[in-house]
């Protein structure tokens, strides 16, 4: 997906934030907008130890929209269509957007709310909007830093509406190791405090580039330094470059201290319905030894089998495995 820097866009702000607050609060007392389940490293600890809840499962399972992305981009699926194709073709109750399938982008109310309707509508809930296109949180120029900042704040505003936790963003830059940490944790620590004026989580995903590179990504969450800034791990993200790759295994290891939100990656599976690459339950492990029990996305990104098919085995996965490991883990 694109993360390169798109124009500033403005808005009559107060005016909008205001609706946006009214809105929420009419979402929390709708019961769709609830608080994250506990998981990672900001939430508060169960007592005396537990990892769990007795009864619920290990982990929820919610639907990224960039599992459909190719219907729609060719026009078969409309964006506001996707928490009922979630729910009633899949079977799930909770959505992960992408930002670049808001036909009205995020400052259009009347559009805001039609979506918060057709959740409220289906039961499912909001988890998070993916954020890109909106310029780089670590660009070297820091009126170019600034304007990304900025750009990202009506999506702040519009996952707050929608009673989402987080906004997924990215942590591009340029420079050398350290200076790409230092200017990345600028921006991402000055979106966060943004994002905790309106409840929201600031997370950061291994997308490309030194992002990709686990060690270098928690170092940027650090030097943030903002209770509201933390990570999702992605399953397959762990390209640095065409010549380097990192680690899947350690480096979701190392992101879900700070994790958020989780992001479980297909392309492919072979005859008995397990990932043709990536071992799920290792990677599951990972997480639940993490403490982590909050959603953990779909997101299909094959080209082999059709979207529906790589949704739906992606899902059976998660079902078995977390089957297999709740006799370990509950």
């Amino acid at each position: 997906m694109d993360v390169q820097g798109s124009p500033s866009r403005t808005i009559d702000r107060r005016r909008f934030v205001g609706r946006i607050t009214a809105g929420a609060a009419g979402l929390a007392l709708s019961g769709i907008c609830r608080p994250p389940r506990a998981g990672g490293l900001f939430a508060a600890p169960k007592p005396d130890g537990v990892a769990s809840v007795p009864g619920e499962p290990l982990f929820e399972i919610s639907l990224a929209e960039w599992s459909l992305h190719r219907a729609l981009g060719a026009g078969k699926l409309e964006h506001l269509d996707f928490p009922a194709v979630a729910s009633r073709d899949y079977g799930i109750q909770a959505v992960e957007y992408v930002n670049t399938f808001f036909e009205q982008g995020a400052v259009d109310q009347g559009y805001l709310l039609t979506l918060r309707d057709r959740c409220e509508s289906e039961g499912v809930r909001s988890v998070l909007i993916m954020c890109d296109g909106e310029g780089r949180l670590g660009d070297p120029d820091p009126a170019a830093r600034t304007r990304a900042v900025e750009n990202h704040y009506p999506w702040v505003e519009a996952a707050r509406l929608l009673g989402c936790h987080s906004i997924r963003v990215n942590a591009a830059s340029e420079g050398s190791w350290d200076e790409q940490r230092d200017l990345a944790a600028d921006g991402l620590h000055r979106l966060a405090e943004y994002g905790d004026g309106f409840g929201i989580n600031v997370i950061v995903e291994n997308h490309g580039g030194l992002s990709s590179n686990a060690r270098w990504l928690t170092s940027v969450i650090e030097a943030g330094d903002h209770p509201r800034l933390g990570t999702l791990p992605d399953f397959g993200n762990f390209r640095i470059s065409e010549s380097e790759r990192y680690d899947n295994y350690r480096g979701v290891e190392q992101m879900m201290p700070y994790a958020r939100a989780v992001s479980a990656k297909t392309h492919d599976f072979d005859e008995t319905g397990e990932e043709v690459v990536l071992e799920y339950e290792r990677l599951i492990r990972i997480v639940l030894d993490a403490g982590y029990r909050d959603w953990v996305g779909i997101e299909y990104e094959g080209t082999r089998l059709s979207e529906p098919e790589g949704i739906r085995l992606t899902k059976a996965l998660l079902e078995r495995v977390r089957e297999k490991l709740t006799p370990e883990y509950a």
